[in-house]
């Protein structure tokens, strides 16, 4: 439960190292560099943006290549495959490979230049079926669509979007254009949609039917030096060629699939190389030495100067942080607290001077989760599952690793409290005994009670639970007024409120109305409700003298004061929100207890058992889902809202080290 300690280091070594010193650097990932150095006369900042570019760009077209492999020839994935983390690299491993990333960006080129092909020639084939689709009524057509008659006459070819019969059309036309002497129409197909026409007229009247088929809406078709027929046929030759020419870029990306790890690879060596020229673009440097400077932890600056001075000239100083500094902040707790450090980054990392509050929250964090969820069986199902992929997985990410592990501890939980309360898959085991074996008798009994039986039970011990979260709070408030040397300000923030708050708890069980409402079998005798009383109107007073100490006026002290005395119904309200631990609880009993008894409907009979395995599995395992989900959920808000409302600033800066940020590969030496 701690805070790491960090220093500011300063290292200074010769320009001729400074690539190779980096990339150390950046292999190990215990460096944050700051670079607060300003230039001089002496020392300059070197521009390589453009090279740092190239690599991305590089970077860019890799990761383009992998998911055109991943289209074309998909990589053969298992279900839990997101877990497997990225494959380590020793150094020797990496330079082997990064001998090698020329040639890999050739094919990376490729690649890029077959998917072009293919999009190129996909966009194509609409195109010529688009156009095979116009042919298709003029397919009987015996002359070129671009045919516009003779020396005497004028061909007019297109046709009018309606089904329209020879009679029809002749007359329309006679009509619209009554001074000519001579037209010949021929329908050449017809359909519901549109009606295909060869019209030919004397050249004299060309332009009264051309005006009179305008008013017609005669659509020409495209244009054509050759007959349909043989037109249609090029364009089958074609689309066919096209698709051939696809079916071959396809086949030749498919054929590259072997070279899918090597293009990982190098897209993680650009994005290396990237990262590492983005720092050399803020260093300060002279003509012969480099600085860099930043901070590192307590724990690994020895071990960091050590591996430094053996591999190059270099001179490392470590010096303590100033007050003004903005220190990135490392959490280091033992097994059990270490999965939830993540929830307390989710929320706020400790402020200066605060303290690590992970052991505690975790403590809490798994027994709130378990009361949630409660059921034995889907409590060993999280603990199979997670230590499971945790065992499966050795290059497991970090964060990913922390997540299951604290889901492997709330299972545990779960069990516990699954076990204590007598559910097991609900009441799943009573079910198959009655109705399978007709043995009602059999049942999986509770080691202490069961909360659906005894609701006002359990809303007591969840009211007793959250007191218990909401006073460890004021007591580590408390601890870190005392261990910052503002005893006073410990005693005002937090014994007031103790004995405000446990002086009214414990004055409100000394009456019998409360202790009869709640269930309690007992009630406190009266003096204990008259120092408790006491006890509260001194932390009351306390608390109005003393919430707005930082006023120098009396009158908006105690304005101030009665504000803060307000706080009280906050504490009301804080302790009730702990009922949700019921409430989920039973939540959980009750939908899994009618799945039960939705899949034994049917009965004992084999269409019985087969209906009863299949809501089993579907119910059961909707249930687990859904309400392990609001668990997490709900265990979270205590936390963020009520326990760290007592306590808790933060406003802390997470460690961000120079470090390998790649998808697929990382390489570490150990140090």
């Amino acid at each position: 439960m701690a805070v790491v300690p960090m220093k500011k280091v300063l290292i200074c070594g010769l320009k001729k190292d400074r690539k190779g010193t980096l990339e150390l650097l950046q292999r190990q990932g215990v460096l944050e560099i700051s670079n607060v150095l300003q230039e001089d006369d002496m020392f300059q900042k070197m521009d390589v943006t453009s090279s740092k570019t190239v690599f991305e760009r590089n970077a860019a077209i890799a990761e383009q290549a992998i998911m055109v492999l991943s289209k074309y020839a998909p990589e053969d994935k298992g279900m839990l495959s997101s877990f497997a983390g990225r494959e380590l690299l020793s150094v020797e491993e990496y330079e082997a490979n990064a001998v090698n990333h020329d040639e890999t960006m050739k094919k990376a080129y490729r690649l890029q230049d077959l998917a072009k092909q293919i999009g190129e020639h996909s966009a194509m084939i609409p195109k010529l079926e688009q156009q095979m689709e116009a042919l298709a009524p003029w397919k009987s057509f015996d002359l070129p669509l671009d045919f516009k008659g003779t020396k005497k006459s004028v061909a007019f070819i297109g046709s009018i979007q309606e089904e329209i019969s020879l009679e029809q059309i002749t007359e329309r036309l006679g009509e619209l254009a009554p001074q000519a002497d001579t037209i010949d129409v021929n329908i050449v197909s017809a359909s519901k949609e549109q009606t295909c026409l060869f019209i030919v007229c004397a050249k004299k009247d060309a332009e009264a039917v051309e005006d009179g088929l305008k008013k017609l809406n005669f659509v020409k078709p495209p244009l054509s030096s050759q007959v349909p027929a043989k037109r249609q046929q090029q364009l089958e030759e074609e689309l066919s060629k096209v698709r051939a020419e696809i079916a071959g870029a396809e086949k030749a990306i498919a054929d590259m699939a072997p070279d899918r790890e090597a293009l990982k690879f190098v897209m993680d060596y650009y994005t290396m190389r990237a990262e590492k020229y983005g720092v050399l673009n803020g260093l300060v440097q002279s003509k012969r030495v480099f600085l860099i400077t930043g901070y590192v932890s307590v724990e690994t600056a020895p071990r960091l100067e050590k591996l430094l001075q053996e591999k190059y000239e270099v001179v490392v100083e470590f010096s303590e942080p100033e007050e003004k500094d903005d220190v990135p902040v490392i959490l280091h707790n033992n097994k059990f607290a270490e999965p939830v450090e993540g929830v307390i980054e989710s929320y706020s990392l400790p402020g200066k001077g605060e303290i690590d509050p992970s052991m505690v929250v975790a403590t809490f964090y798994y027994v709130l989760f378990g009361l949630m969820l409660s059921d034995a069986a889907y409590g060993l199902i999280m603990v199979a599952g997670t230590a499971y992929c945790l065992t499966k997985f050795k290059n497991m990410e970090d964060g990913m690793k922390k997540f299951m592990k604290m889901f492997m501890y709330c299972g545990i939980s779960t069990a516990f409290w699954g076990f204590m309360f007598g559910s097991f898959f609900g009441d799943a085991v009573n079910v198959i005994a009655t109705t399978f074996f007709n043995r009602p008798d059999i049942r999986l009994a509770p080691i202490w009670f069961e909360p659906v039986s005894l609701p006002m039970k359990m809303l007591v011990f969840a009211f007793v639970l959250g007191i218990i979260h909401l006073f460890t709070g004021l007591g580590i408030k408390f601890y870190s007024c005392v261990r910052s040397g503002n005893l006073a300000d410990g005693i005002y923030d937090a014994i007031f409120w103790y004995m405000l708050v446990g002086g009214g708890i414990v004055y409100l069980l000394t009456m019998s109305m409360f202790t009869d409402m709640l269930g309690l079998t007992f009630t406190l005798p009266p003096i204990a409700g008259t120092v408790a009383a006491v006890l509260a109107v001194i932390g009351l007073i306390g608390i109005v003298l003393t919430s707005g100490r930082e006023s120098k006026s009396w009158f908006k002290r105690i304005l101030k004061g009665l504000y803060g005395a307000y706080g009280i119904t906050s504490y009301l309200s804080d302790i009730l929100s702990y009922s949700r631990l019921l409430a989920l609880g039973l939540a959980t009993s009750v939908i899994s207890t009618v799945f039960n008894k939705m899949g034994s409907m049917v009965g004992g009979n084999i269409a019985g058992a087969i209906v009863f395995i299949l809501v089993f599995l579907i119910g059961h395992s909707l249930n687990l889902a859904i309400n392990a989900l609001g668990a997490y959920v709900h265990t979270n808000r205590l936390h963020y809202v009520e326990f760290f409302g007592k306590f808790y600033e933060g406003g802390g800066r997470k460690f961000e080290p120079f470090a390998i940020h790649t998808k697929y590969y990382k390489v570490k030496e150990d140090i």
